[in-house]
């Protein structure tokens, strides 16, 4: 295996599945080019999908042709608690497994719920920041008509300012199973027209050059009116000038950060059981204690969240709980 796969998680190649070649024509030519896509899993979710032994993940390579990735167990995309799942293989195989992934998801939710009628679910691609102007089109033209053809939605996020070295953006696809994977195909095959698109396909799943950096840009106040970070000062910078030895020995000190997060807000940062707040704690390496109810940061109606730990648990930390909040956020304004 290459040293550029060495984060990812996969079963091994599946046997191709191929009819005899089609006599040429650039439309076939196209099609089996190979081509990828990324896109984001729970880390509860990825288990569905690899199945006992990696029984499931290489049932569905078997019958896609295609090559399924999923990246390592505590390995998330910048800013959430989500692997990132990437599927490779000419554009049908492609599209054919990304259609088995997608309904065994929504199968456990099925099961979870017991509802006849089929929701309409969210699927968030990740896409170079560099190919989202193919699928955007000039003056949005080529995702209205996306949009339109598929009847599904598609949201494509703006750069995450927060984070330095991230060229990813996310594409939030919205819609029924069918309404998402016309989306998608569309999309995919928009994306294999892109050089750049494919060359980046052996690029590693990780995001080792990519850190939070949100404390040096403007408050999140302006960011997101439901969550304010206070005593920036008790992050403890070294004065100017302080050598390396210095800094990091501040990095590792234990510091402390409070942030207020709208009342209404609380439950998605705890989750059910408390099973998120354990989750981002465990993930970031950092304390979290949310005050108790009608302890409001001063003047607003903003929970305290104190975050403790090294700074690097605590970028870790905020930035997973702004991403719940926000992402509720976009689901009621959608």
């Amino acid at each position: 295996m290459e040293s550029t796969e060495s984060s990812y998680v996969s079963s091994p190649e599946a046997p191709r599945k191929r009819s005899p070649p089609p006599p040429k024509s650039p439309t076939s030519d196209s099609m089996e080019k190979p081509t990828y896509i990324r896109f984001l899993v729970s880390n509860a979710a990825a288990g569905s999908v690899i199945g006992k032994g990696g029984s499931t993940i290489t049932d569905f390579q078997s019958q896609s042709g295609a090559r399924i990735q999923l990246s390592r167990n505590q390995e998330f995309f910048p800013g959430t608690t989500d692997r990132i799942i990437m599927i490779s293989g000419a554009i049908n195989e492609t599209l054919k497994a990304v259609d088995l992934v997608l309904a065994k998801l929504l199968s456990e939710i099925h099961a979870e719920e017991g509802d006849d009628v089929e929701p309409r679910t969210k699927v968030r691609l990740i896409v170079p920041n560099s190919s989202c102007g193919g699928i955007i089109g000039k003056a949005g033209s080529t995702i209205k008509s996306f949009i339109e053809e598929s009847q599904a939605g598609i949201k494509i996020s703006p750069q995450d300012n927060n984070y330095y070295g991230l060229n990813d953006r996310l594409v939030t696809v919205t819609g029924t199973l069918d309404e998402q994977m016309r989306a998608i195909d569309l999309i995919l095959s928009k994306l294999a027209e892109d050089p750049h698109y494919s060359q980046s396909m052996n690029a590693p799943f990780s995001y080792p050059g990519v850190y939070f950096s949100g404390f040096h840009g403007m408050p999140y106040t302006h960011v997101l009116p439901s969550v304010a970070t206070v005593a920036h000062n008790s992050m403890n910078y070294g004065p100017n000038g302080a050598g390396g030895k210095f800094q990091n020995n501040k990095e590792d000190r234990s510091n402390s950060v409070t942030i207020g997060v709208a009342d209404g807000h609380i439950g998605l940062v705890v989750g059910r059981g408390g099973r998120t707040i354990m989750e981002i704690s465990q993930v970031s390496g950092a304390r979290i204690k949310i005050s108790d109810r009608g302890d409001f940061m001063s003047g607003t109606s903003d929970r305290k969240v104190t975050i403790t730990g090294s700074q690097r648990a605590i970028r870790a930390a905020e930035s997973m709980i702004m991403q719940k909040v926000a992402y509720a956020s976009e689901r009621v304004m959608d």
